[in-house]
């Protein structure tokens, strides 16, 4: 939607946010038994090219720090059975008994150095030069006829098209939305075109 801030911008002020969390926790006493799991709200809504349930994870302790990316497909249960396996808790659910858990982001030994944050530039809302979406912005008409006044109200293929094209250009293609990845290739419910 014109002059709202632009999904980069959104991106930028969440990133920055979440540093300085990460870079106060880490500071505090209570680090060595630290870990901060964060993942991306309504997973299955604003899918990527890999697959629609695929999420992003970022967990921040001093036994995940060792400069690996882990590519596992996770998903939002599997970061909710880590945490109740790290709390001691019995699974809430049949979802997070039987997720797969996030061992293989974490070390046996812990890295005490002070965590250090990346921590991205952020120009204050409505301040000059601020990011914000142009009149002419793809979809734009279409995503200010959208209904934001509750939840799911709105038409997701549409922003998430219009997210889309203001990060990787006017005129690029979203992929449609895949499933490989919790069905099986030629499934039923597998949207994907089966190329892993």
């Amino acid at each position: 939607m014109a002059s709202l801030r632009s999904a980069r911008a959104t991106a930028i002020v969440a990133s920055a946010a979440f540093a300085s969390i990460g870079l106060g926790v880490a500071q505090a006493r209570h680090w060595k038994s630290t870990a901060i799991v964060t993942v991306e709200d309504d997973a299955q809504d604003g899918p990527d090219h890999v697959d629609a349930h695929r999420s992003p994870v970022l967990v921040i302790s001093p036994y995940t720090q060792y400069g690996r990316l882990d590519s596992t497909h996770y998903d939002t249960a599997a970061a909710l059975a880590t945490i109740e396996d790290l709390l001691g808790m019995k699974p809430m659910s049949i979802f997070d008994q039987r997720a797969i858990r996030m061992w293989p982001a974490f070390h046996d030994h812990p890295n005490l150095r002070p965590y250090k944050a990346i921590t991205p530039k952020v120009v204050p809302y409505g301040a000059p030069g601020f990011p914000t979406n142009p009149t002419n912005a793809p979809l734009a008409r279409a995503s200010a006829a959208q209904d934001f006044s509750g939840p799911d109200r709105v038409n997701e293929t549409v922003l998430n098209t219009a997210t889309w094209k203001s990060v990787k250009g006017p005129r690029s293609r979203m992929p449609a939305p895949r499933h490989s990845l919790v069905f099986a290739p030629g499934a039923p419910g597998d949207e994907g075109d089966g190329d892993g």
